[in-house]
């Protein structure tokens, strides 16, 4: 899996802080997070996964797809373009109100629908696909 080594200059690699993060949780949360993050592996063999944002798990194609954050009473899966992507299973159920953002809040105990969230992941990558190509700074 491609993988970038983080800004921190700690050495240690996105997955495998990634993979510590899900460790030192160690309860429903971290379990919670290892089976997001396989299911998003499994939709997208390509995923880059990065350590962004002083600790924060974020999954990339061509762009970021979503972003792992565990609280007291929740993992929250948030796309960065989830406003923009159809969402027939109603998988979304936080952060409705924003222009771009959408966010998939999992209390203990909660499935998520492994089918919908996968197809949610790729349309998120083929979204992604879609934004037109920066254009390069004029030079002076």
């Amino acid at each position: 899996m491609p993988t970038k080594k983080t800004a921190t200059g700690e050495g240690a690699s996105a997955p495998e802080l990634i993979s510590k993060r899900i460790a030192d949780l160690g309860d429903w949360r971290g379990e919670t997070l290892a089976r997001m993050r396989k299911l998003i592996q499994q939709a997208d063999p390509d995923v880059v996964e990065e350590w962004k944002w002083m600790g924060t798990p974020v999954w990339e194609h061509d762009g970021i797809i979503c972003t792992g954050e565990s609280y007291k009473d929740k993992v929250k899966l948030t796309f960065a373009k989830g406003a923009h992507l159809k969402d027939p299973a109603k998988l979304f159920n936080s952060s409705l109100d924003g222009n771009l953002r959408r966010a998939i809040d999992i209390a203990e105990g909660e499935e998520v629908d492994a089918t919908a969230f996968k197809a949610l992941v790729h349309e998120a990558i083929a979204l992604n696909k879609t934004k037109p190509a920066k254009k390069a700074k004029a030079k002076a």
